[in-house]
Parts: structure tokens; C-alpha cells; sequence
């Protein structure tokens, strides 16, 4: 495996390397919904250690494009191989894929009736068969990597959205992924929280994760991500390092994007 100094945006993944072996890879992937095509040929290669933002008007085929890759859409065609193994035809299969993968969406989906421990405790005892003890002290680790060790004890109503959603995180790093997908994490937030949440996703990109990110939050992307992708009308149109994307992107449409974030 051949290997390479990465030199991403400032204070990304300092003293790390990215390797050029590929984790995920979406080939000819086409989905609809009905006669609306939402997905069309999309072709994209995602390395090891990679933090991928995806950006693109609303209802451009992101958040699809992530469910895909989760298997929470079935694809109407091309493939998706995630670490060498095909998700779109797991069948049975899909649950232990899918172990691999960490998910956070717009809505926290925590469970209200458990503390914020049982709820980062909770796949991994079931799922995993991890000890109830090996697993809370796993719970405590992660909730004080993201910022929050304090509210082990609380339920999830005597959270702000952001306490919740980096609990969310947490919850999802429990499982030990290779692979984190963000669907517009900060989108149900308030603006004072958004920064939070973005540091806990910061330090993660920093730590060697490999993520791939939907989200309208352009300053993140550009300090934090390897590779921005933008697409529209279910399209990739172009991908490029942020820097290259907001300052040179090649394609009208790119182009047309990155002003009305410039002037918006």
C-alpha cells in the first residue's frame, strides 16, 4: 500500500498520513423515487482517513446519496462496496456491514426514557455483546471526548440540542466505525450550539476518521475537509480541495454556488 503525506487544510490531521487505498466506493450508482431521478451515475472513491463535505442546493440527492451508502436506500443500480464488501446486495448481511458505519442525522433520534450513558451503552451490549461494564466505561471516554462527561447521568430532555447531538456522535463512535456519515448535523441547531457540535466533527476529522459530511456549514468545509463535492440534480458536477473549490471551481453551476455563499 502505497502511502502519502497529507497536506490539507490548516490543523488538519497534523502529523497524520492518508493512505490512497480506497474505503468506500460508489460505481455508476443510480436511485429514483418514482419518476424523479435522484441519484444519476453518481461515480465516487472515498480513502482511508478521508473527510469528505458534500455540499449542494436542497434536494440535490446529498442526504439520499448518504442513506445509500448506509443502506437505508436500496440503489436501483451500480454498486456500493464499503471496505471490499458490497452493501447494495448484503441482503442479510447488511446488519453486520453496518456495524461498521456510524450515523448522525438532523434529529438526535436518542432514547428519551434512557440516561445519556445507556443510550452510548446500549448497541454496544446488544449489538456487540460488549460487558455492561467494559461498556460504560467506553460511554464515560467518549462523552468526555465530546465534550460532555458531566451529563452521563441526565436523560436527554435536560440537553440542549447541542449536549444532544454530540451525545448522538458519541453514541455512534461507541460502535468503533470505520466509517462516520453526517446528514446536515447542525441543521436543527441553534446558532449559538452550531460551534460545538462542528468542534467535536473537527477533532475527529484531526484524529484520522473517515467521514463524510452533508452539511451548508461552507467554513467548515474549507478548513477541515480533504475533498468537497458538490453536487446537483443528483449529479456530482465537480469535486476539488476546498481551497481550489471556492477560489477556481471550474463549472458554472460550481461557480454560481460559491457566490451566493460569498454574498449571501
Amino acid at each position: 500500500m502505497r502511502a502519502l503525506t497529507w497536506v490539507g487544510p490548516v490543523g488538519r490531521k497534523d502529523a497524520l498520513t492518508q493512505t490512497t487505498e480506497g474505503l468506500v466506493a460508489l460505481t455508476g450508482v443510480r436511485k429514483s423515487f418514482g419518476d424523479h431521478v435522484v441519484l444519476d451515475d453518481i461515480n465516487l472513491t472515498i480513502r482511508r482517513g478521508e473527510a469528505i463535505v458534500v455540499a449542494g442546493p436542497s434536494g440535490s440527492g446529498k442526504s439520499t446519496m448518504l442513506r445509500c451508502v448506509n443502506g437505508l436506500e436500496t440503489i436501483d443500480g451500480g454498486s456500493i462496496t464499503v471496505d471490499g464488501q458490497r452493501i447494495d446486495t448484503a441482503g442479510g448481511g447488511l446488519s453486520v456491514l453496518r456495524r461498521e458505519i456510524g450515523m448522525v442525522f438532523q434529529s438526535f433520534n436518542l432514547f428519551p426514557h434512557m440516561t445519556v450513558e445507556r443510550n452510548v451503552m446500549l448497541a454496544p451490549v446488544k449489538v456487540r455483546g460488549l460487558a455492561e461494564a467494559d461498556a460504560r466505561t467506553r460511554a464515560h471516554e467518549l462523552l468526555g471526548r465530546v465534550g460532555i462527561p458531566e451529563k452521563a447521568r441526565d436523560y436527554p430532555a435536560d440537553l440542549s440540542g447541542g449536549q444532544q447531538q454530540r451525545v448522538a456522535i458519541a453514541r455512534a463512535l461507541a460502535m468503533d466505525p470505520k466509517l462516520m456519515l453526517f446528514d446536515e448535523p447542525t441543521s436543527a441547531l441553534d446558532p449559538e450550539v452550531i460551534r460545538e457540535v462542528l468542534d467535536v466533527m473537527r477533532d475527529l476529522a484531526r484524529s484520522g476518521m473517515t467521514m463524510v459530511v452533508v452539511t451548508h456549514e461552507m467554513g467548515f468545509a474549507r478548513e477541515v475537509c480533504d475533498r468537497l463535492v458538490f453536487i446537483d440534480g443528483g449529479r456530482i458536477v465537480e469535486e476539488a480541495p476546498p481551497e481550489e473549490f471556492f477560489n477556481a471551481a471550474k463549472s458554472d453551476r460550481a461557480r454560481e454556488f460559491v457566490d451566493k455563499i460569498i454574498h449571501h
